[in-house]
């Protein structure tokens, strides 16, 4: 770049104030990835200012919870081709993906109704540069569908696991494996599981050492946790 274009880059270091929003511009030096936009509460409008500012720092941005059509909104600011649309995740990547890592991330869930937390994982880990191999509804059910995946679950380097439910399947994959599991609890279940408060607690208490436990239903800090141990 010219040196004029250098300086205007350092120009709004470390921050930049949208008057609604101020953006950490400084985040990808820090931490080696750009701020992600949380899209609930926010309005399309919001998000396609937040997003356009960002991706003129960054070469690729996530936005996390946004509504179906809010593409539509980051589209006419940032230009179609830019934005990518993950709807069962729920997210839009603004910006090129990166290539993959050598490493690899294994992300398991026990239900198909655990997908859109397991996709925002996913999606989190490929957007921030790693592979991620999909290994879905290997519930504790039906155990042997999981025993029938150990080759795969071997070859990764980090594994997240999302169920709900009895949050029981982070505890099986962590005995089975010499890696490190994180565990998400899921909404998903009956009136007793309290909207996944069961599956937390029971994944906070696994019985089986080197599980770490993300908060209900947050794929993105999976996903983004996953990614940190692989790199």
């Amino acid at each position: 770049m010219s040196v004029g274009e250098a300086m205007d880059a350092l120009r709004s270091l470390p921050f930049e104030d949208l008057g609604f929003a101020t953006i950490d511009t400084h985040r990808a030096l820090r931490r080696g990835f750009p701020e992600a936009v949380y899209g609930q509460g926010k309005t399309d409008a919001q998000i396609a200012s937040i997003l356009e500012r960002m991706s003129a720092h960054h070469r690729t941005v996530l936005a996390t919870r946004v509504r179906p059509g809010t593409a539509k909104a980051v589209a006419a600011r940032v230009g179609a081709a830019k934005v990518h649309e993950f709807p069962e995740a729920r997210m839009l990547v603004v910006g090129a993906m990166p290539n993959p890592r050598k490493g690899r991330i294994a992300i398991l869930t026990a239900g198909t109704s655990d997908l859109p937390v397991a996709e925002e994982a996913a999606v989190t880990a490929t957007a921030m540069g790693h592979r991620v191999d999909r290994v879905y509804d290997v519930g504790v059910a039906g155990v042997h569908r999981l025993l029938d995946k150990r080759k795969r679950l071997d070859r990764a380097r980090v594994i997240v696991v999302v169920a709900g439910m009895e949050g029981a399947l982070p505890s099986v994959v962590s005995g089975l494996v010499d890696k490190p599991v994180i565990a998400v609890p899921t909404s998903v279940g009956y009136g007793a599981s309290f909207d996944g408060l069961a599956a937390l607690l029971g994944m906070m208490n696994s019985c089986s050492p080197g599980v770490a436990v993300v908060n209900i239903d947050n794929g993105f800090g999976a996903g983004y946790l996953a990614a940190m141990l692989d790199r």
